[in-house]
């Protein structure tokens, strides 16, 4: 039986948050079933491993992320759009870092195709792309860039990666400005086997 004021909902919002405190990987049903007071067998009842309440703390975690991200680009094209983009995607990511890192968890792609949040991740992203004239394959190279950029600067700005004394917000600029430089100049597809 389900204990009085648990839900599934409760339970993946607590588990996020419990994230964003102590790191994802650490995130287990034990340290969650403590938070509540409960035995861990009680979490069963809404989530059925370890490995499902990951699995919704990403997706929770993703649909946040893109609603903060859709509201920075409203209205903006082009080099506004991304720069919006950007900086709603690092903001999220330094500020919720355990939920930022469930977002990086691979998820089922059925999961995915079921997902209204993460449905409209991509028509987000790549909607802000086809205002740079990208069709596929160029689309799919061009989120993979903006994905391993992004990522790759928040990991390292996270874990203090970046010693020089240059203020790492004025080369988040200049790292945004040279993927616009980029995704103007989209390079064309070069032949198979080149």
């Amino acid at each position: 039986m389900a204990r009085a004021g648990l839900t599934v909902d409760r339970v993946v919002e607590a588990a996020a948050d419990l994230a964003d405190e102590i790191g994802f990987e650490k995130v287990t049903l034990s340290a969650l079933a403590r938070h509540f007071g409960v035995k861990d067998a009680s979490l069963y009842s809404h989530v059925r491993n370890l490995q499902d309440l990951r699995t919704r703390v990403a997706l929770l975690a993703g649909g946040e992320m893109i609603d903060t991200i859709a509201e920075a680009v409203a209205g903006r094209a082009g080099k506004d759009a991304l720069a919006a983009f950007a900086g709603a995607y690092r903001e999220y990511a330094l500020e919720h870092p355990g939920r930022y890192a469930a977002t990086q968890l691979p998820v089922d792609q059925a999961l995915v195709a079921d997902s209204p949040a993460l449905r409209r991740t991509a028509e987000i992203t790549y909607g802000m792309l086809r205002a740079y004239g990208l069709d596929e394959p160029d689309l799919t190279d061009a989120v993979r860039l903006l994905r391993s950029t992004f990522h790759g600067y928040c990991a390292l700005e996270a874990g203090g990666g970046f010693g020089a004394a240059r203020d790492v917000g004025r080369s988040w600029a200049k790292a945004v400005e040279a993927l616009h430089v980029a995704l103007t100049h989209w390079p064309g597809e070069a032949p198979e086997g080149a």
